[in-house]
């Protein structure tokens, strides 16, 4: 491990997402964005709905989370998430059905409709589609010209 870097794991209740030496991580708590450093105060904080992305050898990536918690402790950060995709996983069609779906279920306004709910499909679909068009834009602009 180098002496920037710290033990980055993202889990969540399916799997294990990420447990890699990473430099550097950005997550959407609920006081605003989160950026982690090594040797951050230790910390622990509440995660929304979004995209986080995080750096290991020199590489960004990004992931759509749906909330849970961020523990940073001396040589460890933690993200418990709901869920967890890392950008290259998604299927962007797929989530942009998702997306249209929410949205439409949200125009619909009818009183079987679950409001909450449906917002929260939307955000989801949301940071899915971020976290894949995020990946693929660092993918094109660091390929080899």
């Amino acid at each position: 491990m180098e002496e920037k870097e710290y033990r980055l794991e993202v889990i969540t209740p399916e799997r294990v997402v990420i447990s890699e030496e990473a430099e550097f991580l950005v997550v959407p708590a609920w006081s605003g964005e989160l950026g982690v450093l090594k040797n951050h105060a230790p910390l622990v904080a509440a995660l929304r709905i979004g995209v986080m992305r995080f750096t290991i050898r020199g590489q960004t990536r990004y992931a759509a989370i749906s909330g849970g918690w961020l523990e940073v402790t001396e040589d460890k950060v933690m993200v418990l998430a709901d869920t967890a995709e890392l950008g290259a996983e998604i299927d962007i069609e797929r989530a942009k059905a998702a997306k249209a779906r929410a949205e439409a279920r949200l125009a619909s306004a009818q009183e079987e409709i679950n409001m909450v709910r449906a917002t929260m499909a939307l955000q989801r679909a949301l940071s899915r589609i971020k976290a894949a068009e995020a990946e693929m834009e660092y993918r094109k602009q660091s390929a080899p010209h």
